[in-house]
């Protein structure tokens, strides 16, 4: 009897930490998909909107891993606040 009532909190307990796992899991693969699409879109779209500015040097034709992640957090936070602030 005792032994059953251990099983259950512990099967209770690897669902929840396995739910915990799959949506870490996720999120580490967005958080790195993100960056990587941020980046490829640059370097396709602005080169093309603004060939003078990237020409000049005023705006970069692409950006780094870094910046691209900087870009998806910058875009993180816009999302938020638009979506608390948009009801």
């Amino acid at each position: 009897m005792n032994a059953n009532r251990i099983v259950k909190s512990l099967s209770g307990r690897l669902k929840v930490g396995g739910i915990l796992l799959v949506v870490l899991v996720i999120g580490l693969a967005v958080s790195a998909v993100i960056p990587f699409l941020i980046q490829l879109l640059w370097g396709w779209v602005v080169p093309d909107l603004f060939p003078g500015a990237v020409a000049q040097g005023l705006v970069a034709g692409s950006i780094s891993w870094y910046t691209a992640f900087k870009l998806s957090i910058l875009l993180l936070v816009f999302g938020i606040v638009a979506s608390q602030y948009g009801k």
